[in-house]
């Protein structure tokens, strides 16, 4: 029986001015029977996409990433905010509706040829996805999925990287 995740998003004005909707996926994370079913169905995905290598970007990618690679027997890599990582980084800049930044990865992170999945929480304007895509080409790694809890379609992240297959586990139209 699959698990209607959607029930389980919590939904919280973050940037009320700007009419951006939040998606917390917290009510997941405390539950571990619902956060092991979120992992397997990445996990699924990434091993039908012959993932060597998963990559979460900062902070919830982690949290989302870190089990999926785990389950699989699989490393993980992380993309980080500038200046976290030490030793010799790669690095890629990205634009969101509400500011730029950028990510970072160890030069030696990914090996040449590796194919990598990229695991997070929420795919809205594709900028982070973009991002480790580059980092992740730039290393020789090819990019052959992304998987997220939440994909905000109105927001056209598929659009913008049209030649990434992309899985999500819940879809929010009206964001």
């Amino acid at each position: 029986m699959a698990i209607d995740f959607s029930k389980y998003i919590a939904s919280v004005k973050d940037f009320p001015n700007k009419g951006i909707v939040f998606r917390d996926i917290t009510p997941i994370l405390q539950d571990g029977e619902l956060y092991r079913a979120a992992t397997h169905e990445l996990a699924e995905y990434a091993k039908s996409r012959k993932a060597d290598v998963i990559v979460g970007p900062e902070a919830r990618g982690f949290i989302v990433g870190c089990p999926v690679a785990t389950e699989l027997g699989l490393g993980f890599v992380p993309a980080r905010k500038p200046h976290k990582l030490p030793r010799e980084v790669e690095r890629a800049s990205y634009d969101l509706e509400y500011g730029s930044n950028s990510l970072e990865m160890h030069k030696d992170a990914i090996k040449p040829g590796q194919r990598v999945v990229l695991c997070d929480d929420l795919m809205a304007t594709a900028g982070t996805l973009r991002a480790s895509k580059e980092l992740i080409e730039n290393l020789g790694g090819k990019l052959v999925g992304a998987a997220f809890y939440i994909e905000l379609p109105d927001l056209k992240g598929r659009e913008k990287l049209p030649d990434v297959d992309i899985y999500s586990l819940v879809q929010y139209h009206g964001a």
